[in-house]
């Protein structure tokens, strides 16, 4: 690929400013989100998102200057996400996050501890190509029930027109838009929707102010007020940094390819290391941890422009706004209808990008391969949909969770059921 900017060049002046602007705006799309999954008061949300924004932007400018030292977008994880939410779910009324940000925690500690040595080469021969097709699956089908939920949100049941609207519409317009369009523009298809979304919800119902005005200060701790273990919320949780793991290797290594460096696998044990630090101190700040975003290469592909110092002015601007409640107020006051729809049309590249893995590998060729793929998502769906009263409480974090459920059946039916014999030359 020809580049404008390499790896290592200092784009001039005006040049920075226009590519940072672009990794900046994508930046901001990834994070809004997700904040969404912030528990209490619209002023403890508040500082939640000032958190993540700030975390975010430190992991960006880290990763850039001394982590895989590749331009790759920095935002919290999806897979995170879903392990939140399931686990925030099976609580029930007595929510405590304590046990949720202490797991996520020790999952850092763990992800930091395999990028050590040569963990991460001996791991790469359990993620077989059809164990990363159904986790990056799993992601997307377990994370369907809260996508719902935004789109129509039953604590505003006469907003559902809007949401069925904004779904009908502008998915084909996003994907429309991704078809045809080329250079910088097709890589912030997702933020321009978000805006577009933001203005027509406010311009129909009008209730901006009184919304600005609810997420305009911000209040609660710091850091995590306590540390509280829970040996099945570990587990789930440590099931969930698999697929992490997944996520941050293919990142490093498909851009390190793309790119064609020589020392891939020392910027991805690097990389992989700095996200288990981050997502330690994550844990520990109470908010959701990070990982290496995949749509890097699109974005370099467009822009030609591979500079990973373009990143630095965008992580110092999530910086700066985590340090204005005002300006998150704005991002807060994104109405759950268009974050719904966003996140319905990220999971759907999601699953894309699953089935062109599964097409390149040949990973479904036999009766058998296709078993391992849809035995899982299927377990995942109906674990997603279980009664949490019908699942022991000391034990609801892991059946109660959709997608560990599916990654646990996966690796059964790969690793045991289904098992190759190995053949000996």
């Amino acid at each position: 690929m020809k580049l404008k900017y390499g790896i290592n060049d200092r784009p001039k002046t005006g040049d920075l400013i226009l590519y940072s602007l672009q990794w900046f705006i994508l930046s901001i799309a990834v994070v809004v989100t997700s904040i969404f999954i912030a528990t209490g008061s619209p002023a403890e949300r508040v500082l939640y998102a000032q958190k993540v924004f700030a975390l975010m932007g430190v992991a960006t400018i880290v990763q850039s200057l001394w982590g895989h030292r590749l331009p790759i977008v920095v935002g919290p994880a999806a897979v995170l996400l879903v392990g939140i939410i399931t686990a925030l779910a099976s609580q029930g009324e007595q929510i405590n996050t304590n046990k949720i940000y202490t797991a996520i925690a020790i999952g850092g500690m763990v992800i930091t501890t395999l990028s050590m040595g040569r963990w991460l080469e001996r791991l790469q021969t359990i993620f077989t190509p059809r164990t990363v097709v159904v986790i990056l699956m799993l992601i997307a089908f377990t994370l369907c029930p809260t996508i719902k939920n935004l789109i129509f949100p039953a604590t505003e049941a006469e907003r559902h027109i809007f949401g069925l609207l904004f779904t009908l519409l502008g998915i084909p317009a996003m994907a429309l838009a991704a078809a045809r369009l080329r250079g910088v523009i097709k890589s912030l298809v997702v933020p321009i929707a978000l805006f577009i979304g933001y203005i027509i919800y406010y311009a129909v119902y009008g209730d901006f102010g009184q919304v600005f005005e609810k997420y305009s200060h911000s209040e609660g701790d710091i850091f995590l007020p306590a540390i509280e273990f829970d040996g099945s919320m570990i587990i789930a949780f440590l099931l969930c940094y698999v697929a992490l793991l997944i996520n941050d290797i293919g990142s490093i290594q498909g851009l390190g390819a793309m790119l064609q460096t020589t020392d891939t696998d020392k910027r991805c044990r690097r990389g992989v290391g700095f996200t288990g630090i981050f997502n330690i101190i994550a844990g520990s700040l109470g908010i959701i941890g990070p990982v290496n975003y995949s749509m890097s290469p699109g974005v370099i592909g467009s822009s030609s422009c591979a500079s990973r110092y373009a990143l630095i002015p965008a992580g110092a601007g999530l910086i700066v706004c985590a340090l204005f409640p005002t300006l998150i107020a704005l991002f807060s006051a994104i109405p759950d209808p268009v974050i719904g729809v966003i996140l319905l049309y990220l999971m759907g590249t999601q699953l894309a990008a699953s089935f062109h893995i599964m097409a390149a590998d040949k990973s479904a060729s036999t009766f058998d391969d296709g078993l391992i793929i849809g035995l899982p998502l299927m377990i995942a769906i109906l674990f997603t949909a279980i009664p949490m009263d019908v699942i022991p409480q000391i034990i609801r974090p892991i059946m109660g969770n959709g997608f560990v459920m599916g990654v646990l059946t996966v690796m059964v039916l790969e690793h045991i059921i289904f098992k190759k014999p190995q053949h000996k030359l």
